[in-house]
C-alpha cells in the first residue's frame, strides 16, 4: 500500500513543479491560482511521501519519489511547455526508469 502512496506522491511532485511552469507564464489573477495549485500539490506530495517512509526506507522512498517527478516533469515539460526532444533525453529517462524499477526490486 505504501508503494501507491509513494506513487501518487510522486504524480503530485510533477503537479507542483507544472504549476511552477504555469506560474511562470502567467500574470494577475491566473498566477495567483496556479501558485495554489503548487502549494496545495506540494504539500500533498510532501505528507503523502512522509507517509509512506514510514514503512519503506527513506532512500528508496525518496530516491523513487525524485524518479516518478523527474520523468514526469520531463514528459509534461515535452506535452506542454514545448521542452525540446532529443535522443540524449529520452535515453536518460528511460536509464532513470530502469533505476526506479532497479530500486523497487531490490526493496523489501
Amino acid at each position: 500500500m505504501n508503494w501507491i502512496i509513494l506513487i501518487i506522491a510522486g504524480l503530485f511532485e510533477v503537479g507542483f513543479a507544472a504549476c511552477l511552469g504555469k506560474v511562470k507564464e502567467t500574470s494577475g489573477s491566473e498566477m495567483y491560482y496556479w501558485f495554489t495549485g503548487f502549494l496545495a500539490s506540494l504539500t500533498i506530495s510532501m505528507l503523502l511521501l512522509m507517509k509512506a517512509t514510514q514503512t519503506l526506507p527513506i532512500g528508496t522512498a525518496y530516491a523513487v519519489w525524485t524518479g516518478i517527478g523527474a520523468v514526469g516533469t520531463v514528459i509534461v515539460g515535452i506535452l506542454f511547455f514545448k521542452d525540446p526532444v532529443s535522443f540524449w533525453r529520452i535515453f536518460f529517462i528511460a536509464t532513470l526508469i530502469g533505476s526506479v524499477v532497479g530500486l523497487k526490486a531490490v526493496s523489501h
